[in-house]
């Protein structure tokens, strides 16, 4: 009887079901099951594993708590570990009806087993930040800068803000904001909520300074102080849209960033040290997993980091200079819960430390609402409700709107602020007030219209809670004269001299641009060019009429081809890079007059190199005078007709600031120049013969036939061979009147962000 009981034990241990239980066992670490070491706090007939001492067995075979040699042996015996069953134990029914519920997939515990304290990988107590940390989600808890920081109190008193519509005949004025009141401390989230168009990103960027009209009503204090230029540098504003380059890594975007952001009085290498702080602090270095830290961030056409980590590399070229105040604009837009939970902790963590932090979210999760401090609900450009987001619920309940099932907090606010009262309970003096009008003001479910439902919130926040918190707003702020007459000093403070910065953004663009100008797509352009080319006019002839004639042409075309090309490249650097400077120049990175000369004389090495191969293959495939000064000053010529062109697109690009517009007029532009440029019209009409001056083509076709034929011929095609110092000055002009114009169109440019 006994042998049989054996016999049956035995073959229940092979069953599918004792093998998942043997799996499952193996990775908690268990050994032999006996009854005389049964731990404290266990019953004899068998414990069951406490959730504080299992994810403590779990983290000791985690491989990110172990290390060295003793890692790999530990999880090679957490790997082969197996489960040895007490086969009596077994062949009772409770171990029968375990392992039952287990191959039926039904939930079920473990009894019985033990842990014994040297398979544990640790003895110290369970605490938080024993979790395994989340790889993009970054669960660690982390540990900010905590070095002072000017503490700065934010109120704002019937904000209003006004946009002019331009009709064809008249002009409208439309209310965005209706007397907004609030107020933020130091240590604080405040978030802003509401349904797209009610005012949430209009009102945070007049919060930070982004937004200074004359159409903006009410007052906006830091301390009780008006905005001034000091605060660009005490703001970090995060905008909605990732603005970043896309050919740049991680770590060269935040280096970058502290180079120009940071204090003066810091070393390079401090600055340097700044920004690999944040990139741990951010969870953004190197590590097995994932190499985020040395990975281009991406864009359109490039692959790069993920969406939570671009997000996160906003966010800490923001605090990498310890703002006094942060401003964030949907941080969790298009990221899933994990990592907008994620990316709202480190808000938290951020305010922790003496920052005070706002930022408008459009539909959180219960976990994301229940984590900010204050709220401000907007619906329609108006205040429905601002103070402590815990007392939400309770203050709509108080005036009759309370939820009718279990729903998000979140979901239910923004339901109120569309008028939607779909779950949501009617107050009883809106159902007298639409019962009293007119029936047809009712919907079909008997509802009032979303219409009255937001002047009803309106009005019952405005009588029961308006004047109370404008009471709270008068109060005197518990700083000294000291930390007040700093928030309202109007001198800039720059983060790097001048130079410093023409040559940090030097580097900048040739990084960043270098991948365009080299890719295959643009030298397979230019080579198989400059290969027909040389194949059509073989080894021309230029002691004949008809070869110099040829060779005219070959010039011309060269003229032309260098006076196109470098136009249309150019078109697209300001209007491409025009979110990037608002934003930078908004946050007082640099100065515009050294952002524009490094990001004029960055390309000029990257656009020199081309011009030099497609030269090195026509000029000898051709035939063209073969000598050392002649090819030099041919090469110089080519040159000056690509900067001269190159400044004339940055002009209409800078001017315009619109590709459409942009490329239409430089298409116009460059066709007159090239029907101007002397070789299909050699008489033109007096009254227009002044555009032939102003074509750069026309002066580059001069100079290479000067250059050709100086010493051969005096005349070429009606052209003299004189000096050409006429045409090089031309030139010279035309790239420093063309850049100039450039620059100041960029001066009259709005920098700020538009509601």
């Amino acid at each position: 009887m006994e042998k049989g009981s054996h016999s049956s034990s035995t073959t229940l241990a092979r069953t599918k079901s004792d093998q998942l239980v043997e799996t499952l066992a193996a990775a908690f670490k268990s050994a032999r099951q006996s009854d005389q070491q049964t731990p404290p706090g266990t019953s004899e007939s068998g414990g069951t594993l406490s959730r504080k001492s299992s994810k403590r067995v779990m983290m000791g075979a985690s491989p990110r708590r172990s290390s060295g040699e003793n890692n790999n042996t530990y999880i090679r015996k957490s790997r082969s570990a197996q489960m040895k069953l007490d086969l009596e134990e077994l062949s009772s029914g409770a171990a029968l009806s375990r392992a039952s519920s287990a191959s039926l997939g039904l939930s079920f515990s473990f009894t019985g087993f033990t842990v014994p304290p040297d398979e544990i990988a640790d003895s110290k107590p369970f605490s938080d930040d024993d979790i395994p940390e989340d790889v993009e989600a970054r669960t660690c808890k982390m540990k900010f800068q905590t070095e002072p920081t000017l503490p700065i109190y934010l109120k704002f008193t019937d904000v209003t803000y006004k946009v002019i519509i331009k009709g064809m005949t008249s002009c409208e004025e439309r209310d965005i904001l209706n007397g907004i009141t609030g107020a933020v401390n130091p240590g604080e989230v405040l978030a802003l909520m509401g349904p797209s168009g009610s005012g949430k990103t209009t009102l945070l960027n007049l919060l930070g300074g982004r937004l200074i009209q004359s159409t903006v009503g009410g007052s906006i204090t830091y301390n009780d102080q008006p905005y001034s230029k000091f605060l660009k540098s005490r703001i970090g504003f995060v905008t909605q849209d990732d603005v970043l380059f896309p050919h740049l890594t991680v770590e060269e975007t935040l280096m970058y960033a502290a180079r120009l952001r940071l204090p003066k009085v810091l070393t390079r290498q401090q600055k340097e040290k700044r920004a690999v702080d944040v990139i741990y602090e951010l969870g953004l270095e190197s590590n097995m997993i994932c190499r985020c830290q040395d990975t281009m961030i991406g864009g359109s056409f490039v692959r790069g980091v993920s969406g939570g980590e671009r997000k996160r590399v906003c966010i800490g070229n923001e605090i990498i200079i310890n703002p006094s105040l942060l401003f964030l604009d949907e941080p969790t837009s298009g990221l899933d819960s994990t990592t907008a939970l994620r990316t709202i902790q480190t808000l938290q963590d951020i305010a922790e430390v003496g920052k005070t932090v706002i930022t408008t979210i459009h539909q959180p999760s219960s976990r994301l609402f229940h984590k900010f401090d204050k709220l401000i609900l907007l619906g329609k450009g108006s205040l429905l409700y601002f103070g402590k987001a815990s007392e939400a619920i309770v203050y709509f309940s108080s005036i009759g709107c309370s939820p009718l099932i279990a729903m998000n907090p979140a979901e239910f606010l923004l339901d109120l602020a569309n008028g939607n009262l779909t779950d949501i309970s009617v107050p009883s003096e809106l159902e007298d007030k639409v019962q009293m009008e007119n029936s047809e003001t009712e919907t079909g479910n008997g509802k009032p219209p979303p219409a009255v439902v937001h002047e009803y919130l309106v009005e019952a926040y405005e009588s029961r809670v308006a004047d109370t918190e404008k009471k709270k707003l008068m109060a005197p702020l518990p700083l000294d004269d000291e930390l007040k007459s700093k928030v309202s000093s109007s001198k800039r403070q720059w983060g790097a001299s001048w130079w410093q910065q023409y040559c940090i953004l030097f580097c900048r663009g040739i990084k960043e641009r270098k991948h365009d100008y080299f890719s295959w797509l643009r030298i397979t352009q230019v080579l198989s060019t400059a290969i027909i080319l040389g194949l059509l006019w073989w080894q021309s002839d230029s002691k004949t009429i008809r070869g110099r004639q040829d060779q005219a042409g070959l010039l011309f075309f060269i003229a032309v081809f260098w006076g196109f090309f470098p136009v249309f490249t150019a078109i697209f650097t300001f209007p491409q890079e025009r979110a990037m400077l608002g934003k930078e120049r908004a946050a007082d990175m640099y100065r515009l007059s050294a952002y524009f000369l490094a990001r004029t004389t960055s390309d000029l090495p990257l656009d020199l190199i081309l011009p030099v191969l497609f030269l090195l293959v026509v000029y000898f495939m051709a035939g063209l005078r073969l000598s050392a000064s002649h090819f030099f000053l041919s090469m110089l010529t080519v040159f000056l007709c690509i900067v001269a062109a190159q400044g004339l697109g940055l002009a209409i690009g800078a001017t315009l600031m619109d590709l459409k517009r942009a490329t239409t007029l430089a298409s116009v532009t460059v066709m007159t120049f090239m029907l101007a440029g002397g070789y299909f019209v050699k008489k033109v009409p007096v009254f227009i013969s002044w555009i032939r001056y102003m074509s750069f083509n026309y002066h580059t076709y001069k100079l290479l036939l000067k250059v050709q034929y100086q010493d051969i011929m005096p005349t070429v095609n009606g052209i003299k061979t004189d000096s050409g110092l006429k045409e090089v000055g031309a030139l010279v002009a035309m790239i420093f009147g063309y850049r100039f114009l450039a620059y100041l169109s960029l001066r009259k440019m709005q920098l700020h962000c538009e509601a």
